[in-house]
C-alpha cells in the first residue's frame, strides 16, 4: 500500500474523536497504510515510531507502533490504569514535525485492546513506550502534544533543540 499523507496541525479531522473499529479486515487495510506511512515518514524525516488512523485521515480507533523491533497492531485502545508518577519529556508529532512540546506523561500505563483476531488483551508499558502509547491515545480522542504543554514557554523548534543539546543529551 502506498504511504498516505499526514494531517498537519490545523487540520480539524486531527480534533475528531475517533470512533471504535467495528471490521477487522477494513482495520487491516488501514494499518498497513499506516506501517506504509510510518516507514515514509521515517526516510524523510529520520524519527517515528507510533501513528495513529486519525492521522492520516481515517477517525477510528486504531494505532499502528513499531519500536525495538516489535510491531503492535491496536484496535480500540483504552486505558485501564495509569500510574501516579510522572515524567517530563520533549514530544514531537508528525502533524507538526520541527516543533517540540515539552510535557507531562505517566511513568507507566495499562492498556485494554482489540488484537488482529478481535480478541481482548492487555498491554503494560514504561518509560518512552507509555509515552508513546499516551500520545497515540491523545491522537483517537482529538487531542494534540500541545494540548499538554507544561506552560506557554513549554516549545522549541527542532533546529533549536538541536543547536542547543547535540551532544549535552
Amino acid at each position: 500500500m502506498p504511504a498516505r499523507r499526514i494531517l498537519q496541525l490545523g487540520d480539524p479531522l486531527l480534533r475528531v474523536v475517533s470512533t471504535a473499529a467495528s471490521d477487522p479486515s477494513a482495520s487491516n487495510l488501514i494499518f498497513r497504510d499506516l506501517r506504509d506511512t510510518l516507514h515514509e515518514f521515517r526516510r524523510t524525516h529520520g524519527f517515528g515510531r507510533g501513528i495513529s488512523a486519525v492521522q492520516i485521515g481515517e477517525p477510528t480507533r486504531l494505532i499502528y507502533i513499531e519500536m525495538a523491533g516489535v510491531e503492535y497492531r491496536l484496535m480500540n485502545p483504552e486505558v485501564e490504569s495509569r500510574s501516579a508518577e510522572n515524567f517530563r519529556l520533549g514530544d514531537d508529532c508528525f502533524p507538526f514535525p520541527n516543533l517540540l512540546v515539552y510535557l507531562e506523561r505517566a511513568q507507566s500505563i495499562v492498556v485494554r485492546y482489540q488484537g488482529e483476531d478481535a480478541g481482548w488483551r492487555n498491554i503494560e508499558a514504561a518509560g518512552p513506550f507509555s509515552e508513546l502509547l499516551q500520545h497515540e491515545l491523545d491522537h483517537l480522542d482529538g487531542v494534540l502534544a500541545i494540548d499538554r504543554a507544561i506552560d506557554m514557554n513549554s516549545f522549541c523548534t527542532r533546529e533549536e533543540y538541536e543547536r542547543r543539546y547535540r551532544g549535552a543529551v
